[in-house]
């Protein structure tokens, strides 16, 4: 998802996500639909929350991460 998706859908839901960055615009986001705020954490590692809105893109920030180590 674009990151202008993402501040889109943090300011429908009442987040004001100026000067956020996109992990943190999703882990409010997270937060606020009363979800674990895991975006982006070593949580994937185990993670088993296949319908995620998130986890392709969370599986590709963390595969960044382990291949930059």
């Amino acid at each position: 998802m674009r990151f202008q998706e993402i501040q889109k859908m943090a300011k429908d839901m009442g987040i004001s996500p100026y000067r956020m960055k996109k992990t943190d615009i999703i882990r409010t986001i997270q937060r606020t639909e009363n979800n674990i705020e895991c975006y982006g954490t070593d949580r994937m590692d185990n993670c088993e929350e296949l319908e995620c809105s998130w986890r392709s893109d969370c599986l590709t920030t963390n595969n960044r991460k382990v291949s930059q180590k």
